[in-house]
C-alpha cells in the first residue's frame, strides 16, 4: 500500500449482501476496498484499490476451514504468498489474539485485544430488548498490534456506531514500510472475523 496517512478508517456497507467496506485515510483518500466471498467453506477476500473493483492488489485465503487456529495467507496480485496472520486457537475466545508472520514464516507481530470483558458484555446487553440496539454505542472493543520488543505500533478502536460498522486506526509507533502491507492485511481479515463475534 502507498504510504498511510493516519488515522485509516475502515467503514462497513450495511446496503450491500456481500461483507465488504472500504478504508480511508485521514485526508479521506480511498486506500482499499476489501470484499469478503460469501457462501464459501473456506476465508476468501480480496482486497482492490478502489469500490470499481478494476485493479486487484491482494488476496487473502484461509489454509483450512471451521478451525481456531486458522492460518490466512496473504497473496500479492501475482498470487504470491508473502506472509499470514494466524489466530491462536482457543486463547482467542477470551480475549482476542492473532500472530502476524512475514514470508520466510517468522513471526513479527501480535494483535491482542485489549479488554475481553467488553466482548462479554455487549453478548449479554445485545440479549435485552430495546437495549440490545444500543450496544454498537456502549461497548467499543480495542485491538493493539505489538512487535517482538512489545513495542506498540497500531491501535484499531470499534467507534460508536450501528451495526458495528466503523473502525479506526491510530498509529503509536513506527512501522518497518516491508510490514505495513502485513500489518494492514491482518487488521483486515481480524476485524472481518471479530466483527461477526460482537
Amino acid at each position: 500500500m502507498q504510504k498511510i496517512q493516519f488515522p485509516v478508517n475502515f467503514e462497513f456497507k450495511v446496503s450491500t449482501i456481500a461483507n465488504d467496506f472500504t478504508a480511508t485515510d485521514a485526508d479521506g483518500k480511498t486506500l482499499a476496498y476489501v470484499r469478503q466471498k460469501m457462501f464459501k467453506l473456506k476465508e476468501d477476500i480480496q482486497i482492490y484499490s478502489d469500490e470499481s473493483r478494476t485493479k486487484q492488489n491482494y488476496s487473502i485465503k484461509a489454509d483450512k476451514w471451521l478451525d481456531f487456529s486458522t492460518a490466512y495467507k496473504f497473496l500479492d496480485e501475482d498470487q504470491k504468498e508473502f506472509g499470514k496472520v494466524v489466530r491462536k486457537g482457543w486463547k482467542s475466545i477470551w480475549k482476542a489474539e492473532y500472530k502476524i508472520f512475514n514470508g520466510s514464516e517468522q513471526e513479527k507481530y501480535n494483535i491482542r485485544e485489549e479488554n475481553g470483558w467488553i466482548k462479554v458484555l455487549d453478548s449479554i446487553l445485545s440479549q435485552v430488548p430495546v437495549l440490545g440496539i444500543l450496544t454498537g454505542y456502549l461497548f467499543n472493543p480495542s485491538y493493539i498490534v505489538k512487535d517482538q520488543d512489545e513495542q506498540e505500533i497500531i491501535r484499531l478502536k470499534k467507534m460508536p456506531s450501528f451495526f458495528g460498522r466503523r473502525f479506526e486506526l491510530t498509529k503509536l509507533g513506527e512501522m518497518n514500510e516491508e510490514d505495513d502491507d502485513r500489518i494492514m492485511l491482518s487488521l483486515m481479515m481480524m476485524i472481518l472475523l471479530e466483527r461477526r463475534r460482537g
